[in-house]
């Protein structure tokens, strides 16, 4: 029986792409699932976008009260996501209509072993232990904004952090799987948190899940077009890989590496929202608090705004 899934798309000044990516997420096959917007403080007309979609019973917009940045944004989905496997779509993806379906039956599969073949006492499993899936991840192509187009079927790029001398003959350096749009076992985060408040939080929580021996799979098939496009945070001079600003934090993200080789020891994140976080949450009825790991406080302000009566009508 495969687990029910949600759906969350981050979105900060998209209302042009935000129809796109909801009726792609809400036409996925998967039965089982929920729609979930987080609008990070977007100073568009965000609502008036997604208005065609309120009165659907799988769908919900959940409003922040500022700006946050993607990884706080995807926290909030995951604290909302109930206990539901989770995957994240950006605005400018364009999932196969069976991507989540799949990813789901992946996940259910009861009777995965830890072959003996295999050295799994590094990943803190013994041979013939039963394993959890924690994260199902498929191959994707890349769109580019000048028509480039490359498809990422470079398994190896998962782990380009400890092993980047195993990256040589990529097209672009490291050719990253795309982790974002992994589906992520409920537990997974129960044990090891969420995003950590970064613009590498994608880079950062593979590597904590991979180091602390979550059980990884990869379905060998392009099921995901990622969309580079224009003012996205790896296109804008601020925020591209080249960037001061990523470059503290892939150096923040290595030392976490070096940490692991020194102590053999991962240290979670646990999801940290600041008070008042949520300004609206429409349709909760298709929300639940998720049990993943979070501070009191967190835990308390997204139960309060669970809570709080749904405001029906858009803003301006």
């Amino acid at each position: 029986m495969t687990l029910p899934v949600a759906v969350v798309i981050p979105s900060y000044n998209r209302q042009h792409l935000l129809p796109q990516a909801i009726r792609a997420a809400l036409s996925q096959s998967h039965i089982d699932k929920a729609v979930i917007v987080v609008d990070d403080g977007s100073q568009d007309d965000t609502h008036a976008a997604v208005a065609e979609f309120r009165d659907d019973p799988r769908f919900c917009l959940v409003r922040l009260a500022r700006n946050m940045g993607t990884a706080r944004a995807k926290n909030v989905g995951i604290m909302l996501a109930g206990q539901r496997a989770v995957t994240f779509h950006d605005s400018d993806d364009l999932p196969h209509r069976d991507k989540v379906l799949r990813q789901a039956r992946v996940m259910a599969q009861p009777n995965i072993g830890a072959d003996p073949c295999l050295n799994w006492p590094l990943a803190h499993h013994q041979p013939g232990d039963r394993l959890q899936i924690g994260l199902v991840l498929t191959h994707h192509e890349l769109l580019m904004p000048d028509g480039r187009r490359f498809e990422i079927r470079r398994d190896l790029s998962l782990v380009d952090d400890i092993f980047p001398n195993l990256q040589m003959g990529s097209t672009v350096p490291g050719e990253w799987t795309h982790v974002n749009s992994g589906l992520f076992h409920p537990q997974l985060f129960q044990r090891l948190g969420g995003f950590s408040d970064c613009i590498e939080e994608d880079r950062e929580l593979r590597n904590r899940i991979i180091l602390s021996g979550e059980v990884v799979w990869t379905i060998p098939d392009l099921l995901l077009t990622k969309i580079e496009t224009e003012g996205a945070l790896t296109q804008d001079s601020s925020t591209d890989y080249q960037s001061e600003r990523r470059k503290q934090d892939r150096q923040r993200v290595w030392q976490q590496v070096e940490d692991w080789l020194q102590t053999r020891q991962v240290q979670p994140c646990p999801i940290d929202l600041p008070a008042g976080a949520i300004a609206e949450i429409t349709n909760p009825a298709c929300l639940a608090l998720s049990p993943a790991l979070a501070t009191d406080a967190t835990r308390d302000g997204i139960a309060a705004a669970l809570q709080a009566p749904s405001q029906g009508q858009p803003h301006g």
